[in-house]
């Protein structure tokens, strides 16, 4: 199976494709699925694709585009998809959330809800920390577990991005109130960020040491604690400020 491995490849792939006189959505979703998501291509080039589409598409028909991607159960498909609801944030705020929730629940796997909730959740939070901050304190209480875990997601994702300090602290004081889950795939994604925040930011970590001793913390939480914490030395002076 060939494998596209620039730019300029996706580039002239999608070019081609939308020069076509009167292409069919259906055709073209087709030509895509055979030519960009069916082949081996990174993520990076993934995300660009996402953009072009994003920019060729009539803003009209996006999610109609990106909800028929996603029926395709590619994991290519999975990142175009979430970079058109990234690029829509701006415009349409609630219903990327809303299509980000759907997509993680009928995808139903944790690799689906990483790669939607690091380019959705995790880069509305990085970029606008304070109209998301709201969205994740709704979504940490969420019935299903794979929105729960995209809190993690999102939060690994921004913080490593540079989250700006003081959302680190308030995004720290919503995964602690996951300390004390026993869903697998929660602990997973509250893990992976904990261990992020104690890497980069092991003084607001250490603000809430007493909490963190208690007897309703759990263990998982407290071991990623500790392996962010001994991996600090190298990585908290790149955020310090």
């Amino acid at each position: 199976m060939p494998t596209i491995q620039s730019k300029k490849e996706i580039k002239k792939i999608l070019s081609d494709l939308f020069d076509s006189e009167e292409l069919e959505q259906k055709l073209l979703l087709e030509r895509i699925q055979s030519r960009l998501l069916s082949d081996k291509v990174k993520f990076p080039l993934l995300e660009l694709a996402g953009k072009e589409l994003h920019s060729k598409i009539p803003e009209e028909h996006q999610i109609d585009f990106a909800d028929q991607i996603i029926e395709y159960q590619s994991m290519g498909g999975n990142v175009v998809a979430a970079m058109i609801l990234q690029l829509r944030l701006e415009k349409h705020f609630e219903q990327s959330f809303e299509k980000m929730i759907e997509y993680m629940i009928s995808g139903n796997q944790w690799f689906v809800c990483d790669i939607i909730g690091e380019r959705v959740l995790g880069h509305s939070l990085l970029k606008n920390p304070e109209i998301t901050l709201p969205v994740l304190k709704n979504f940490i209480n969420h019935t299903n577990s794979w929105v729960v875990r995209s809190v993690g997601v999102a939060t690994h994702y921004a913080v490593k991005k540079g989250l700006g300090k003081k959302y680190v602290e308030e995004t720290f004081l919503l995964l602690l109130t996951k300390s004390n889950t026993k869903d697998f795939h929660t602990k997973k994604g509250i893990g992976w960020a904990v261990k992020t925040v104690s890497k980069f930011h092991p003084d607001i970590v250490q603000k809430f040491e007493i909490r963190l001793n208690e007897d309703d913390v759990q263990s998982y939480f407290r071991t990623k604690i500790k392996i962010g914490l001994d991996r600090s030395p190298k990585y908290a002076s790149k955020y310090s400020d």
